[in-house]
Formats: C-alpha cells, sequence, structure tokens
C-alpha cells in the first residue's frame, strides 16, 4: 500500500482546504510530521484513516462522524477527506463526506445530510478516472479485501496512534495470533481445527447414537430377561459397551433356554392332570342328574296322589257342561225374547208419557187415530203459511221505497251542491292547462342549449385532466432520457473496463501447448491475470439490455407525451379558456331551469285530463238530479198499491192463527202432536209384539231342558260353560294325565333306578378340583409362552444388537482416529506437551521470521546489544506458541519483552513493525506496505540510539519504502529534511511542506 496524495475540508482542526503530497514527503525515504500541540498532527493520521475505513482510531471516533467536522469551517463548507493511494497494484482514490448538519434552504433552522462516499480507479490506459461504487457498504468491503486489515489491525502494524506504539509487543498470544492471522492468511490451518472438531464432535454424536441405541437393546433384552441379565455399568461412548453387552445377552440367551425347557415338563403333566379331573366331574355331574331326575319323578307323583279326588270332580263337571250343550241354544234364543220384550215395554212408556193425559191410556188403534185427526188440520194452514210470506215480502219492499227516496234525496242535494261550484272549479282548471302548455314551450326552447352546454364542460374537465397527465408524462419523459443517459453510461464504462481487462480474459481460456487466438504462440510464460472487480461478458450484456431497455422505455414515453399533447390541444380549442367550474355551474342553472320546465310541462295531460273529466261530472250529476225527479213521483202510486194489500191479508191471517203468535206456530205445534202419537202408537204395537215371542220361546226351553236330562231349565243354565272355562278345564284335564305317563316313563327308566341307588354326588368337590387343575395348566401354559417369548425376544434382541456392534465398529475407529487429530490439532491431546494449535504452530512459524526480520534491524538499533527471538514456552496454564523475548548481548540473559524500558520498548518495537512488514510483503498473497507512520515515542531515546534508528528508517529506502514520523521532538527537525508542518492559528491549522525537491 502507497499513498499518493490526501485533501482535507473542514476536518478536525482544519477550517479551510489543505493538501498533502505524499509521493513528494516519501521520495525521501523519512519525513517528518510535526508542530505545536494540539495543532493536528494526528488529525493528519485520523484523515488517512477515516478514507479508508469511514471512521477514525481510538476514542475519537464518536457521534457518527458528526464531531470529525471544523469548528472553524464555514457555514456553508462541507467535510471532505479525499486519498489517493495504490493498494494491490490499483489507484484508487476515496472520498468520504461525513453527516453534515447545515442550514436549511428555506425557512429557519438546520437539516442533516447523509454522509457520502465515492470510490473511483484510475485507467492508465485511457488516462481517466472511473467511478466504481458509492455505496458505503460496498466500499468499505472493497478497501477492507484490497488491504487485507481492519481499522484496529491496520492502526497497529501501518497507524500507530499514539499511546498505542507498543501494543503489539505487548499484546498476549491470543491478540498476536488474531493480527498474524489475518495478516498472512492462515485462515484455513484454524479452518482445519474448525473442520476436525466439528468432524470429532458428529462421530462422537454418531457414536453416542449407536451405543445409546445399543444400551436401549441392552435395556430392552434386559425386561426380556427379568433377573437373568445385569447391565454393564457404562456410559455410551465408552470402550467396551458393545463386548459387555453382547457378553450379557449371551448369557440371558442361555438362562432363557433352560427356563423354556422346565416350562415344557410343567406344561405336560399339568395337562394330564387336567384332563383326569375333567372326566371326573362329567362322571359326578351325570350322576348328579339321574338321582336329581329319579328324586323329582318320586315327589311329582306324590302330588298327583294328593290332588285324585280333585281330577275326578273335574271329570265329572265336564261331563254335565257336555250334556247343558244340548239346551244352549233354547236358552239363547229365550235371552233375546226376554231383552227385545223388555225394551219395547220401556220405549212405549217413554211415548206414552208425552201425551195429552185423555191419551194416555189409548190403544194403540186409538193413538193412529188421533195422529191421522191432527195431520188433516195441519194440510189446512198451508194458504196461511203463503199469506203470512207475502205480508213479509210487502214490509220489505215498502223499507226498499224507503231506503230509494232517501238516496234519491241525497244525489239531489250533492248534485245542486255541486253544480253550485262549477265555474269556479272550470277557470281553475283552465289556468292549470294555460301554465303547462307555457312550461311545455320553455322546456323545448332550454332542451336546445342543454348539448351545446354539457359537451364544453366535458371538453373542459377533459382539457385538466390531460393537462395534469401531460405534466407528469413530461416529467416521466425526463427522467427516462436520465435514465437512459446514465444506462448508456453505465454500458460503456463496463464495456470500457472489460476491454482494458480482456487479456486477462483471453489468458482464461489459454492451455500449455495450445497456441493464442491473439498472437498464435503454444508458450504462455506470464499470462495476465484477472483483478478484482473484472467485468465479463455477461455484465457488458446485461448492462446493454438495460440500456436499450431504457431506450425503448423513453422512446415510449415521449410518445405519450405527444399523444397527450395532441389531446389537450383539442381539448382546449372545444371548451375554451373558460374554468370547468364556471361551466359546471352554467350547465346545472341550465339543468336546473329544463327540469323545473319539464315538471311543469308532465302535468299538461294530467290538466287536459282533467278538466275533460270535470265536464263528463257535471253532464253526469245533471242526469242524476232529473232521474231522482221521475224515480219520486212514481214512488207514490207504488206505495198506495202495497197499503191495500197489506190490510187485505192481515185479516185473513188473525183468522188463521187462533191463539198461537203466528201461522208457523200453530204449524209447528200441530206437527209435534202428530209426530208424538204416531210414535206412541208404533211403540204400543211393537210391545204386543214381543211378549207373544218370549211367550213361545219359555215353551221352547222347557222342552229342551227335560230332554237333556234336566228338571228344570235354570239346572241346565248352571251347567253350561262358556269357551274360557271349558278351555281351562279342559287343560287341566289334559296336564293331570301328561303328568302322569311323565313319572311313570321316569320312574321305569333302569340307569336313573340305578343311579338312585348310589351315594350322593359331590359335584361341588368335583368343579373345585377341576378347577385347580385348570388353573395349574394356564399358569403352566403362561410360563411356557412367556418363557418362549422370552427366548424369542431375546434372540431377536441379541441379533439385532450384534448387527449394530458390528456397524458401530468402523465408526468407533473413525471416531477415535477423528478425535487424536481434533485433539492433537486443538493443543489439547498429550501427545501435544506444548499444547499448541495448528493455526499458532504456523504462526509460530511466521512470527519466527518476523522476530529474525526485526532482529536485524535491532541490532542496529541497540548496537548489537538486543537480540529478538520467538519462544514457544507455555505461559502459566494457557497455550505456547506466540511468545516474544529479548536476548541481552551484555548479560546473556533471555528475558520477556515486558522488561524493557520505555525507550527499549519503543525502539524494539519499531524493530518489530518493520520485521513485520517484510515478511508480510515476502509471504506470497500478503499485503504490501510501502507506507508507515511512526506517531511520538522517539523522545525517549538517547542521542546515539536515535541515529541509529534513523539510519535504521532511512535504510528503507532502498526498499522503495517511507516512514512519516510524527513527532514535536526539535531535534528531529535538524535530522530530517523533508517535513509535513502543522500550523495553528486563530482559524484552524494549515499544512505547509519543507525541504522538497
Amino acid at each position: 500500500m502507497r499513498l499518493h496524495r490526501l485533501d482535507i475540508t473542514a476536518f478536525g482542526p482544519f477550517g479551510g482546504s489543505q493538501s498533502v503530497a505524499f509521493d513528494e514527503l516519501s521520495a525521501a525515504g523519512l519525513f517528518l510530521l510535526h508542530g505545536p500541540t494540539g495543532a493536528g498532527k494526528t488529525s493528519v493520521l485520523d484523515a488517512v484513516c477515516y478514507a479508508l475505513y469511514g471512521s477514525v482510531p481510538g476514542a475519537r471516533q464518536s457521534g457518527q462522524g458528526m464531531t470529525l467536522r471544523s469548528d472553524h469551517a464555514a457555514v456553508g463548507t462541507r467535510t471532505e477527506v479525499r486519498l489517493e493511494l495504490t493498494v494491490a497494484g490499483r489507484r484508487l482514490e476515496i472520498t468520504r463526506q461525513p453527516p453534515w448538519e447545515r442550514p436549511k434552504l428555506r425557512g429557519r433552522g438546520t437539516t442533516v445530510d447523509k454522509a457520502q462516499t465515492w470510490l473511483r480507479e484510475y485507467d492508465a490506459t485511457a488516462g481517466t478516472w472511473k467511478d466504481l461504487s458509492r455505496s458505503h457498504q460496498e466500499i468499505g468491503e472493497e478497501i477492507t479485501q484490497l488491504l487485507g486489515m481492519s481499522r484496529e489491525q491496520f492502526c497497529q502494524v501501518v497507524l500507530l496512534p499514539q499511546g498505542d506504539f507498543a501494543r503489539f509487543l505487548r499484546a498476549d498470544a491470543e491478540a498476536r495470533g488474531k493480527l498474524l492471522g489475518r495478516l498472512f492468511d492462515t485462515r484455513r490451518f484454524a479452518e482445519v481445527e474448525k473442520r476436525l472438531a466439528e468432524r470429532r464432535r458428529t462421530t462422537e454424536a454418531r457414536v453416542r447414537e449407536g451405543d445409546a441405541a445399543l444400551l436401549a437393546d441392552a435395556h430392552r433384552m434386559q425386561q426380556a430377561a427379568g433377573d437373568a441379565m445385569v447391565l454393564p455399568e457404562l456410559a455410551p461412548g465408552e470402550p467396551g459397551l458393545a463386548e459387555a453387552v453382547l457378553s450379557a445377552a449371551a448369557v440371558a440367551r442361555s438362562t432363557a433356554g433352560e427356563l423354556l425347557a422346565v416350562a415344557d415338563c410343567r406344561l405336560t403333566a399339568a395337562e394330564a392332570a387336567q384332563a383326569a379331573a375333567e372326566r371326573a366331574l362329567a362322571d359326578t355331574r351325570e350322576r348328579d342328574r339321574l338321582q336329581r331326575r329319579y328324586a323329582e319323578a318320586r315327589e311329582r307323583a306324590g302330588r298327583l296322589a294328593e290332588r285324585a279326588d280333585a281330577h275326578r270332580a273335574a271329570q265329572e263337571r265336564m261331563e254335565r257342561a257336555r250334556k247343558a250343550e244340548a239346551v244352549a241354544p233354547a236358552l239363547g234364543l229365550r235371552d233375546a225374547a226376554d231383552a227385545e220384550h223388555r225394551r219395547a215395554v220401556e220405549a212405549e212408556a217413554r211415548a206414552r208419557a208425552l201425551l195429552p193425559e185423555s191419551l194416555a191410556d189409548a190403544g194403540a188403534a186409538g193413538l193412529a187415530a188421533a195422529a191421522r185427526r191432527t195431520a188433516e188440520e195441519l194440510g189446512s194452514l198451508e194458504s196461511a203459511r203463503r199469506a203470512e210470506g207475502r205480508l213479509a215480502e210487502l214490509a220489505a219492499e215498502r223499507a226498499g221505497l224507503d231506503r230509494q227516496e232517501r238516496a234519491d234525496e241525497d244525489v239531489a242535494h250533492e248534485a245542486e251542491t255541486w253544480l253550485t261550484d262549477w265555474e269556479t272549479r272550470r277557470a281553475g282548471l283552465q289556468a292549470r292547462v294555460d301554465a303547462a302548455q307555457e312550461a311545455a314551450t320553455r322546456a323545448e326552447q332550454l332542451a336546445v342549449q342543454r348539448d351545446p352546454a354539457r359537451r364544453r364542460l366535458d371538453a373542459a374537465r377533459e382539457r385538466d385532466r390531460l393537462a395534469v397527465e401531460a405534466d407528469a408524462a413530461e416529467r416521466q419523459a425526463l427522467a427516462a432520457a436520465q435514465d437512459a443517459v446514465e444506462a448508456r453510461a453505465h454500458w460503456l464504462g463496463l464495456k470500457e473496463q472489460r476491454l482494458n481487462g480482456i487479456a486477462a480474459e483471453l489468458a482464461a481460456h489459454l492451455t500449455d501447448g495450445e497456441p493464442c487466438a491473439v498472437c498464435g504462440a503454444t508458450e504462455h510464460p506470464a499470462p495476465a491475470r484477472r483483478i478484482i472487480g473484472h467485468v465479463g461478458r455477461d455484465a457488458e450484456e446485461q448492462a446493454l439490455a438495460a440500456h436499450h431497455e431504457a431506450e425503448e422505455w423513453r422512446a415510449d414515453a415521449e410518445r405519450r407525451l405527444g399523444s397527450l399533447r395532441e389531446a389537450l390541444a383539442a381539448a382546449t380549442a372545444e371548451a375554451g379558456n373558460t374554468p370547468a367550474g364556471q361551466l359546471a355551474e352554467e350547465a346545472e342553472e341550465l339543468e336546473r331551469g329544463y327540469a323545473r320546465a319539464r315538471a311543469l310541462a308532465s302535468g299538461l295531460h294530467a290538466a287536459q285530463e282533467e278538466l275533460r273529466r270535470a265536464e263528463r261530472e257535471r253532464e253526469q250529476r245533471i242526469a242524476a238530479r232529473q232521474e231522482a225527479a221521475v224515480r219520486a213521483a212514481s214512488r207514490v202510486a207504488h206505495r198506495e198499491r202495497l197499503q191495500r194489500e197489506h190490510a187485505s191479508l192481515e185479516e185473513e191471517l188473525v183468522q188463521a192463527r187462533g191463539t198461537a203468535d203466528s201461522v208457523a206456530a200453530r204449524a209447528a205445534q200441530l206437527e209435534r202432536r202428530a209426530a208424538l202419537l204416531t210414535e206412541a202408537a208404533d211403540a204400543a204395537r211393537v210391545a204386543e209384539d214381543t211378549a207373544q215371542r218370549l211367550k213361545d220361546a219359555d215353551a221352547r226351553l222347557a222342552d229342551a231342558a227335560f230332554r237333556a236330562g234336566f228338571d228344570t231349565p235354570r239346572e241346565a243354565a248352571d251347567a253350561l260353560l262358556d269357551d274360557t272355562a271349558h278351555r281351562d278345564l279342559q287343560r287341566r284335564l289334559d296336564a293331570w294325565q301328561a303328568e302322569e305317563a311323565a313319572v311313570r316313563a321316569v320312574l321305569a327308566e333302569t340307569d336313573t333306578a340305578a343311579a338312585a341307588r348310589q351315594p350322593p354326588a359331590d359335584v361341588d368337590r368335583a368343579e373345585r378340583e377341576a378347577a385347580d387343575a385348570g388353573r395349574r395348566l394356564r399358569d403352566a401354559s403362561s410360563a411356557r409362552d412367556a418363557a418362549a417369548r422370552r427366548c424369542a425376544e431375546l434372540g431377536r434382541l441379541s441379533a439385532h444388537a450384534t448387527t449394530a456392534a458390528r456397524r458401530l465398529a468402523p465408526l468407533r475407529e473413525e471416531y477415535d482416529r477423528v478425535a487424536r487429530l481434533a485433539s492433537l490439532a486443538a493443543g489439547t491431546s498429550a501427545d501435544n506437551d506444548r499444547r499448541m494449535r495448528l493455526e499458532s504452530y504456523v504462526l509460530a512459524a511466521r512470527l519466527e521470521q518476523v522476530a529474525a526480520a526485526a532482529t536485524a534491524r535491532l541490532r542496529r538499533m541497540s548496537s548489537g546489544r538486543y537480540t529478538l527471538v520467538h519462544s514457544d514456552d507455555r505461559t502459566g496454564r494457557g497455550r505456547s506458541g506466540l511468545g516474544l523475548h529479548v536476548v541481552d548481548a551484555w548479560t546473556g540473559r533471555e528475558r520477556d519483552t515486558a522488561t524493557l524500558s520505555g525507550g527499549e520498548t519503543f525502539f524494539v518495537s519499531l524493530a518489530l513493525a518493520l520485521g513485520l512488514a517484510d515478511v508480510v510483503t515476502d509471504e506470497a498473497g500478503g499485503v504490501r506496505l510501502d507506507t508507515l507512520f511512526i506517531d511520538e515515542g522517539f523522545g525517549s531515546l538517547d542521542d546515539q540510539t536515535l541515529d541509529e534508528v534513523l539510519d535504521v528508517l532511512d535504510s528503507l529506502r532502498e526498499q522503495d519504502r517511507s516512514v512519516g514520523i510524527v513527532s514535536h521532538v526539535a531535534d528531529l527537525r535538524r535530522r530530517i529534511h523533508a517535513q509535513l508542518e502543522v500550523v495553528k492559528g486563530r482559524s484552524g491549522s494549515v499544512l505547509r511542506q519543507r525541504g522538497l525537491g
């Protein structure tokens, strides 16, 4: 890394713009940055650090960059730092502007502008600067990748701030390891450690998982074997677990086989005992059944003997019932005749009770004659009934005449009243017709004006809308044009970058022995390499596509803008410049007038129709009044005729009613009397007939009872049985006979009689013995099944465990091998006696090179007294590998760097930093540190040591390096000619370069 130029504006103590030409200062190899305390020497280094990383070292970074602004700067001047440098063969320019609180352009107060960052790269071929990025994140990542260091590491190695010069020298092994690992890119070794540790954890987890599964099988085998298996007292992952589990499983299988053989013998014996007990139980149950059967038959025979008399009485009762069945028809006929006679007598008594006393004792013939006389009198009242009906009709006609008279009077009065207001009503209706005709004429005139007004309003609204769209389209067209220009510039820039790096792109396809597509050579000793940020074909084609897309969008936007402008001109020509609001108000007023006229005109037809209806109603009312007068004259003659007919009918009805209120009442009395007489005559005749039939039935019943053997009909009736009693008696007789036959059959059985002669059977005892034998058999069978299942389960689980152990063996070997390697690389293995990690081992080798390179300068600075050596001894309980000691040639002893004095610490640290820069530069892929800054510490050196240190620093020019010393020591101004002086004043500090060229 080499610095070329630094431009500072309104940064730190510098109120204006200041520039530092590092190329001129670096030409001297050694230059001095000096000035009074507080002038801003360290601020120059802060500006370099801020340009690279966007922040300043140590505690000076605060407020998100707001405190970097100079208090001496003018209000309108923005803080800016621009650094031009070369790193990794690329010349870059970095510009950073921290956040800026500035006055508002409008109004009062302030506003904050965001931080800005630019990164450009110089194209030597074209002689121009090319923009790379304006993203804070992208620029930060790019610079960090190119430098290979973070801000803190950069401050330790290149830009050592005051007070922290000896940090690396006094840092512990872990801090040195982090810095050296970043500088020498030993992340691959740390990744190896990490991968080994991860692989160890993975294989260990797999081994533990396999052991856990094996132990789970062992637990299942223990559950299956019961007390016959003892588990090994080992945890998953411990050695020997698989062998212990398999040994325990073999013992459990052998024990289970022995138990199975014993269970088979017990099962055979239990089966034989159970069969004998079942046979004995069956014999005992059969003997008990026969004994109980014989005892029950004897008990049934005794019960039959006790009921013998009742059986004979039932037989006799059945015989008398069979004889009485011959008399049953005659008994039925006599009972029916008796019931019919009683009903006839009761009906006759009820009918006679309703007759007058004069007819209560009359016979059937007398009652029939009285009924005929009453019917003849009823027939003579038919003429009086018609006269009474006509009299009611006459009353109804007279009531109708009265109603017609009242209705005609109402019609005449209503017509007279209505005709009185006729002229006023007619004048009002005619006025409505005239007003509606005038409104219709006015509506036709307004309708002609509506359409033009509406079209003009629509055109005005379209004009306003198109004006807004045209403004938006114009802005879009401008934006599209700007995007098209930027897209074209971006495409041309990428194309130029690709052409600049086309050699590397062509070199990527070179193959040894194959001719080059450009020069034709078959040897390619130094093919071009792609640099960071190389642009390929895909990126260029994407940029070209984006450029074409932007051009199409720009053309579409311009075409749309032209169309909108044409439509806007047409709408303006039709609507004019009158505001749309005013046109809307005029159109609305015109619409309201038209609506009012239409509303009035819409009533013309209704008004005309109403006038015609009123005229027709006038004619109808005049006609109704005349018709009412004619009907009144005709009603007078009709009323007189009705009165004469009413008087004649009334005289006839007085004679026909007699004592009744009306002819209908008199007719009802006669009809009721005729009905009662007829009913009584019929009831008397029926009673006489039923009495004769009852007498005949008694004679037939007495004859039938005598022939059946009964003394009287009553005895025959008592001997009869109804169907239910007959069935019940027959069922008892049949049951007796069946029971007697069954008892005789049982008592005649040979085996039953033989069983009865034997001792009583003990079924309960036989069942208990059979149940005990069955329980013993089930227990033996369950024990045998359990033993068989145990053997099968142990065999299955043992086979599964054997397979699992066989699969686990290679995995355990792999785990042992990986664990040894991981422990060795991590420094935790017993074989690694220094507990040195793999990355520490590699870094120790690099630190040993750094110590050797530093010693070459340290001997010159210390006049051959001190030598810097690397130590891999352990410190306390920590790990070894990154220790640094100094060897004092005067005492011949080796001691820790922490025992050095302040001046000794300064030049030892300086020698170590220079040695580190040499090793990093020589390291393949390392970062070349061409510019170093040393901030303070020279005041602690005596004159001789100072001369030796300056000689060492001045010798760096031979390697094309430069060192900037930041100090206020006056003696250095005489010794170093190239100087950058910081001069402070009331308006801020300024920079002056002296002793150049």
